[in-house]
């Protein structure tokens, strides 16, 4: 599912309450259609939901291993580090998405490309029996030849059965992955359309002019008059 919105039309704001950063003020969450209680990250994690950032939230003096399993360490003996056990786990994990651009996992990633640090970004968030991949506009600033491997590796993510939400600005990329687009306008659902029967020009409209069940703002100008 791909969601766009002009800017202000409330897609981070929305993926960061899916994932307890802000709270809702109504409504009911529901998550594989039961309704769930997120309280933040922790909660969303726990249900199989992450999100990959646009800043991808990495550290740049590590190697890919540690960003991997920042937080989440494997260990034995009490407090040593299972090194071999994380980078064969990393290894596994990058493979399984035919992530192949990579020299090593040992590599620093202050010295990786722009599409190679989205790959580890999203490698970290899969390996978690992900369930929910939410990725806040991947391909922004990468090359044509990098933003063709990141389109690539979102649809080896569907193809794995996990639900895949991209946001972006986007719309050829948008168009290049994605099955379904939802568009947001002033904080609400003004759209929704299957990729494969409309076009960019029907997407934009709705965008800049999307119907509005009602106008913020509105309601409360009419009872202060």
């Amino acid at each position: 599912m791909a969601l766009v919105g002009d800017n202000g039309a409330g897609k981070s704001t929305l993926i960061k309450s899916v994932v307890g950063i802000h709270p809702f003020d109504e409504g009911e969450v529901r998550f594989e259609g039961k309704p769930v209680s997120i309280h933040g990250p922790r909660d969303a994690a726990r249900l199989g939901i992450e999100v990959v950032y646009q800043d991808l939230a990495l550290a740049d003096n590590l190697d890919v291993v540690a960003n991997m399993f920042l937080g989440r360490e494997r260990t034995r003996i009490g407090v040593m580090l299972d090194e071999s056990s994380m980078e064969h786990a990393a290894r596994e994990t990058l493979d399984s998405l035919s992530v192949t651009s990579l020299r090593s996992v040992r590599q620093i990633v202050a010295g990786l490309s722009g599409g190679q640090r989205q790959a580890v970004a999203v490698a970290k968030a899969v390996m978690w029996n992900s369930k929910l991949v939410i990725l806040d506009e991947p391909t922004a600033a990468l090359g044509v030849a990098q933003t063709r491997q990141v389109l690539d590796l979102v649809r080896r993510l569907a193809e794995r059965g996990l639900g895949v939400v991209i946001v972006s600005h986007n719309l050829h990329d948008i168009f290049e992955c994605a099955d379904r687009i939802t568009v947001l306008r002033l904080g609400q659902r003004v759209a929704q359309f299957e990729t494969a029967t409309t076009n960019q020009e029907e997407v934009v409209h709705a965008i800049t002019a999307g119907k509005l069940t009602h106008v913020p703002g509105m309601a409360d100008a009419a009872a202060e008059a």
